[in-house]
């Protein structure tokens, strides 16, 4: 089935601008949240539906290729590795990824009932995941990085090594569920019977309780903390990748697993490029002579120096193209052009011989420019 248009969906114009955007977004992803609306798969769907719409149109440059091309401009196989919305396979769990980071501190417990970070249950007792913006320059987008970041979190209690116990005492198995975590309440009715099943509200799902908790974390099995962790970042990310470290979030309660610390890449403005893409652009002032000579100039590159070379005759705004100098391709093979804009660059004040030798230049020269509205091509 034909995918819908992403404007369609979130209801906004073409020209919206991206706070439009957002919160037409936000409206539609309260509306259909998975967690209003349990077990309502045409909910879900519209929800992941309204997702991947906004995940195409919050990005500058995704949404221009949308613009360009429609779906196909932004669909392709996912990244082997790598997380990140690319139109393959967008499921759920992304979409549920996608609005907890942009949208996680803004009062949901008003909807939902439950913390900004999607706290596990207490039967699991798995730690929260956390979100850690990493911001790249352009250079080290395109030779991939290792970086270390601090990560404030909870970390597991040193003295009690998470149990919760006091040293020297165990855990009571619960009198109320006998250590299953839950209760079950049976009800008849004439249609047959009915069992409830919920969570143990005496040790809330654990199974067992404390009766001599751990002095230094009350009990709890962790406390605040921070932890050194590297992440290996692969050449080619974006803006609104992010990377998926298991088990690096925050600890679990009482023994219960660790959540995952998801890394989320912002790119910083170059001083030099503009990134479209994997291609990279920027322009180059010459002056008239180098254009009408012709001439070979040494340019930056991201990756150190190369040369290029000018025609004679040579037209202002020509784009020269510099095979595979751009960014590479994420988790696979080749990489961008690198795309050279020649500008002629006029001298804001002259000498007297300056000037006589343009005056004289300007008489003798046989080509003169054509005539108002005549297009001109680079050449």
């Amino acid at each position: 089935m034909a995918k819908r248009d992403y404007y369609e969906i979130l209801g906004v114009e073409r020209s919206a601008s991206l706070d439009e955007i957002k919160k037409a977004y936000r409206k539609l992803a309260l509306k259909h949240h998975p967690d209003r609306n349990p077990g309502n798969k045409d909910a879900e769907e519209k929800f992941k539906e309204a997702t991947e719409a906004y995940e195409v149109l919050r990005e500058k440059e995704k949404r221009a290729r949308y613009d360009e091309f429609g779906h196909g401009g932004v669909s392709g196989p996912g990244p082997q590795g790598f997380e990140g919305f690319t139109g393959g396979g967008f499921d759920l769990s992304d979409a549920l990824r996608a609005f907890m980071r942009d949208f996680g501190g803004f009062g949901l417990d008003d909807f939902f009932g439950g913390g900004a970070g999607r706290r596990a249950g207490p039967s699991s007792g798995r730690g929260n995941d956390l979100q850690v913006r990493l911001r790249l320059t352009l250079r080290e987008i395109a030779t991939g990085i290792t970086k270390k970041i601090k990560v404030s979190k909870v970390i597991p209690c040193a003295r009690c090594k998470g149990s919760g116990t006091k040293e020297g005492s165990v855990r009571e198995t619960c009198q109320v569920c006998h250590g299953t975590g839950e209760v079950r309440q049976v009800s008849r009715s004439p249609f047959g019977q009915f069992v409830n099943v919920k969570t143990c509200p005496s040790c809330r799902g654990e199974g067992s309780s404390i009766s001599d908790p751990c002095p230094a974390c009350g009990g709890e099995g962790g406390m605040e903390g921070s932890k050194n962790v590297e992440v290996k970042i692969p050449a080619g990310v974006a803006t609104g990748n992010y990377i998926r470290l298991d088990g690096q979030g925050d600890a679990g309660s009482r023994g219960g697993p660790a959540g995952d610390l998801i890394i989320l890449i912002e790119e910083i403005e170059d001083e030099v490029f503009e990134r479209h893409g994997y291609d990279i652009f920027s322009d180059l002032p010459v002056s008239f002579a180098q254009l009408a000579l012709g001439a070979r100039i040494e340019i930056p590159t991201l990756d150190g120096t190369a040369a290029i070379k000018i025609p004679a005759g040579t037209q202002s705004h020509k784009i020269l193209r510099l095979k595979g100098k751009g960014i590479p391709h994420l988790n696979s093979y080749g990489r961008g052009d690198q795309l050279v804009r020649l500008v002629a660059w006029t001298p804001r004040s002259l000498s007297r011989e300056e000037r006589t030798a343009f005056e004289e230049l300007e008489k003798k020269t046989r080509e003169k420019p054509p005539a108002i509205g005549t297009k001109i091509e680079p050449q």
